[in-house]
Parts: C-alpha cells; sequence; structure tokens
C-alpha cells in the first residue's frame, strides 16, 4: 500500500494525529454528554477548543448532536477500537520514547 498526500489511510491518520479528536472521541464511548459534561471530562481543553474539535468532528461524521448533547455514530464507534490500541501501544511504549527523547536533547 503506498502513502500518499491525499490516500484514504492518510486521511484516517489526520484523524486521529489532531491531538484533542481521539479525546473527544474516546470521551464519548459511553454515551451522549453535552459540552459542559465532556469539558469537565475531559479536562485541559478550553470550551473554544472543545467547540472546534466537535465541529470538525461533526464535519468528518464522527460525531452528532443530539438534544443537546455530543453523542458518536457509527462511524464514528468504529474509531474507538484503533484509539485504545493506540493507547495500548503508548502504556507499554511510552517510557522508552521519551526516553529516547532525553537521550538526543543536549546537555
Amino acid at each position: 500500500m503506498d502513502f500518499l498526500a491525499d490516500c484514504r489511510t492518510r486521511l484516517a491518520f489526520d484523524l486521529v494525529a489532531n491531538t484533542w479528536n481521539p479525546v473527544v472521541l474516546w470521551a464519548l464511548r459511553r454515551g451522549p454528554r453535552r459540552h459542559g459534561e465532556l469539558r469537565r471530562a475531559i479536562g485541559g481543553i478550553s470550551a473554544k477548543v472543545l467547540t472546534e474539535t466537535v465541529r470538525r468532528l461533526e464535519t468528518d461524521g464522527l460525531l452528532e448532536r443530539r438534544d443537546g448533547a455530543y453523542v458518536l455514530t457509527p462511524l464514528g464507534e468504529t474509531l474507538l477500537e484503533p484509539i485504545e490500541g493506540f493507547g495500548r501501544w503508548a502504556a507499554e511504549h511510552g517510557d522508552d520514547v521519551v526516553a529516547a527523547q532525553n537521550r538526543a536533547r543536549p546537555a
């Protein structure tokens, strides 16, 4: 498989490359949440950035707003497994990446 600038794989990587996209999707895995609930559940995200993120995810078809709350679409639910996989990888290898970064920094 070629990873070209306009390929579908690149599109998928872009969806998870945004810092807040996978965090918001993961926060919605157990059901709908209103904007304020979502912000409190995530922590560290401003209201403005959360609004931008949910709008982007709505445009991508990954979540929708129903009855004043955000909820994953069936398409959004399909990303939960890959997000969980990234989380498992980070838990297993994150310390190794940090150690390599520290070694690469000038003393």
